[in-house]
């Protein structure tokens, strides 16, 4: 049984804040699902392939530039037939590298620009929760963490960006009893389980 829900985001050093708030926001999908998040690594032999075939859902988010190494990324999920959703973060300098990435984007179906991390956040959950939705059967979603899910992305998209606040936090630990049983160290119990 899928446990565990894969997600590759492929996102440059100059997205820091991005980087850091999709670790916390995914704590707020209605689901029993556990969380693997991998992102790009930060250096210059980051080995991703394998992690990017394996996600269940990949996020290219998008800057000032193409930086090395997120266009591999982008390719290695296009070769294997994937369109993962781009973000592009709108109303900032790029370089001629970046401008001509984004000209060339023209015509890719899952394109979606934002301009704070308040947009961001709300794109993001609103991606995430449909894909859960759309690969539902594969992660054996119950009839009952389906509606709550269609109802969750629902109210998302009813939501105006500027009325979403405290979008950036300290760090967070994503825990569930529900299903995910770790490989190591120690479920941890209530006092009311038996």
């Amino acid at each position: 049984m899928v446990d565990t829900l894969k997600l590759f985001i492929s996102a440059a050093n100059d997205l820091l804040d991005e980087r850091e708030l999709i670790g916390q926001i995914v704590t707020e999908i209605p689901s029993s699902l556990g969380w693997q998040i991998n992102l790009t690594q930060m250096g210059k032999k980051a080995e991703s392939k394998e992690l990017i075939l394996d996600s269940d859902i990949h996020f290219l988010i998008f800057g000032e530039d193409i930086r090395a190494p997120v266009g591999y990324e982008f390719y290695v999920s296009r070769r294997v037939g994937k369109y993962p959703p781009i973000l592009i973060k709108k109303d900032i300098p790029r370089t001629i590298a970046g401008g001509d990435f984004v000209k060339n984007l023209s015509g890719y179906p899952h394109i979606h620009k934002y301009a704070s991390l308040a947009e961001f956040r709300k794109i993001m959950l609103t991606q995430i929760g449909q894909s859960m939705i759309e690969q539902a059967e594969h992660f054996k979603l119950k009839s009952l963490e389906l509606e709550n899910l269609s109802r969750y992305v629902k109210e998302l998209e009813e939501i105006e960006p500027n009325l979403l606040d405290n979008v950036t936090g300290e760090d967070s630990i994503i825990l569930t009893r529900e299903r995910f049983m770790p490989k190591n160290g120690v479920l941890l119990k209530s006092p009311d389980d038996d």
